[in-house]
């Protein structure tokens, strides 16, 4: 597949090897893979969209497409770049919260991907009770096996009128396990209910949230990672056992509940609680693994 070039990514500013790593394949999505022969290079897929990305000699992010594709305004959106992240990061509290300030030094220039929603939605389904490395490979699986062929042997995201027809049973064979059920039921629906993703971007959080929970297999976790990663709703709070690790080692939230520790999140963070929650989930695996 030939490449076209580089472009950058404005409004993402600088950042190290360690920050884009953690941006793309740090539970945000789970699409990415390291080009071995690229330095800080990385190759992904959302919607139908296959792109590189990396470093330029300055840090500065960049990306290309397979040469003659015209979908750079959607990469653009996928990476938030229209989001005056400077902004948002100086609204957290970071003046009086000393870890929240070492979190956000030790990975400077993070941010949060904006990505497809009925995408994210589907692979935080088939994320529960598994590591980063197994919920991509259930990712790949079924977009092999039911997702349209992209350039250079890729495979883009089905969508749910495809994973409705397919059913739990081969999407068992996807190692999805239990959770092929939930992702048959979910499609099932949101193949009726063509106007459910549009109710939950132009839904308040709270709102958007309960609608969401209202989904076979939507836990408190899942939804609060649906909203934030392909939503754009920044309240999200994910709870998750590294964030429950940060918040008891950082805040003496020793013995909460993910309930009670979310909604502390939301109050102490504010409206970015979300962006907070990703420096601090950033560092808590960058100190204890």
């Amino acid at each position: 597949m030939e490449w076209g070039e580089w472009r950058d990514l404005p409004g993402l500013g600088k950042m190290g090897s360690h920050v884009l790593a953690e941006l793309l394949d740090g539970g945000q999505s789970f699409r990415w893979e390291k080009i071995p022969d690229l330095v800080d290079g990385w190759q992904g897929v959302f919607s139908d969209i296959v792109l590189q990305a990396g470093l330029d000699s300055q840090r500065n992010t960049r990306y290309r497409l397979p040469a003659g594709s015209r979908q750079g305004s959607q990469v653009q959106e996928y990476f938030a770049t229209g989001m005056d992240w400077e902004r948002v990061a100086d609204s957290l509290p970071w003046r009086s919260d000393k870890e929240l300030a070492a979190a956000m030094e030790s990975f400077p220039g993070l941010r949060i991907l904006r990505q497809p929603f009925g995408e994210t939605l589907f692979a935080f389904l088939c994320s529960t009770a598994k590591q980063i490395p197994q919920i991509k490979q259930c990712c790949l699986n079924v977009a092999k096996r039911f997702g349209p062929l992209l350039p250079g042997g890729n495979y883009g995201w089905p969508g749910w009128e495809a994973l409705a027809r397919a059913g739990e049973g081969p999407l068992r064979e996807c190692k999805l396990g239990y959770r092929a059920k939930f992702v048959a039921r979910v499609a099932e629906r949101l193949a009726r209910e063509t106007d459910f993703e549009g109710r939950i971007l132009s839904a308040a959080y709270p709102e958007a949230k309960k609608l969401l929970l209202d989904l076979p297999g939507v836990g408190e976790k899942v939804a609060d990672c649906v909203l934030l990663f392909g939503a754009g709703k920044l309240e999200a709070f994910p709870v998750d056992t590294w964030i429950t690790k940060a918040m008891t080692n950082m805040y003496g939230l020793e013995g909460w509940t993910p309930h009670s520790v979310a909604h502390f999140g939301r109050i102490h963070f504010g409206e970015a609680a979300g962006y907070a929650q990703q420096f601090l989930f950033a560092r808590e695996r960058r100190l204890r693994v």
